[in-house]
């Protein structure tokens, strides 16, 4: 089964397009970086097959199913700058968030939700943060509780938009190795990632994007000179901070 599948995916904003008949699939149990230049459409691409933005496509299945009804299965963490950080919610609080989509309508979550949302912090390091202000914490510290309330919605597809921008290197690490973690136990991970050096380390299959899909694959046969000069142009400033193949 395929974890994501789109065909002929097109977004345009206003007169702008965005994306151009993008077709990609992405099989179960991968953790995928999404790579390009700056306004490739790398999140357009996330958002558009959450169903956050329309888009035209043929088809985009999540986990064999519609986004509509695979909701409950995906977890999407956003960027932070699209976060409210100094709406007054306490970090136990925001990671319970996770636990409302199989809640239903008017129910309140229990002791056992409770206790999920604190073991989903103890996974991210968090658990001694649990009653303080989400405000009062770091870059990366808030990312982690973004991600443990990910945990707690015990996703089968995480979507990911650039979760190690403005995070210390100890919340990286942690991150990417709880990201290691999850693929490992069965879960389909999808990243927004920025920095090509660490993209060849980080994950198992990359897709490259500039407003069409430029090359797809394992990080090697994407990472290549070629397929670099063709997304991001030919700028050989740039080619020599990323390892690539010639």
């Amino acid at each position: 089964m395929y974890a994501i599948e789109v065909e002929q995916l097109n977004v345009s904003y206003f007169e702008t397009t965005a994306l151009e008949k993008l077709s990609v699939r992405f099989t179960a149990g991968q953790l995928v970086g999404i790579i390009g230049p700056n306004g490739a459409g790398k999140s357009t691409f996330i958002k558009a097959i959450m169903g956050l933005i329309p888009a035209g496509a043929k088809t985009i299945t999540l986990l064999g199913q519609s986004t509509k009804e695979a909701r409950t299965r995906v977890a999407y963490v956003p960027q932070r700058s699209a976060i409210d950080w100094d709406f007054p919610i306490r970090v136990l609080d925001a990671v319970l968030i996770g636990c409302y989509p199989k809640l239903g309508l008017f129910k309140r979550p229990t002791k056992q939700h409770r206790a999920l949302a604190v073991a989903c912090l103890e996974r991210v390091g968090m658990q001694d943060y649990a009653n303080r202000q989400i405000g009062e914490l770091s870059g990366g510290q808030q990312q982690r509780v973004f991600l443990a309330r990910a945990l707690a919605q015990e996703a089968e597809l995480l979507l990911l938009d650039e979760p190690f921008v403005g995070v210390d290197a100890g919340s990286e690490r942690v991150i990417i190795d709880l990201l290691r973690t999850l693929r490992n136990e069965g879960k389909t991970i999808v990243v927004v990632h920025h920095d090509l050096s660490k993209a060849a380390d980080y994950f198992d299959t990359l897709m490259l994007l500039n407003r069409q899909l430029v090359a797809v694959g394992p990080p090697k046969d994407v990472l290549h000179a070629k397929t670099i000069e063709g997304a991001y142009g030919n700028s050989l400033a740039f080619l020599q901070k990323v390892e690539v193949t010639s």
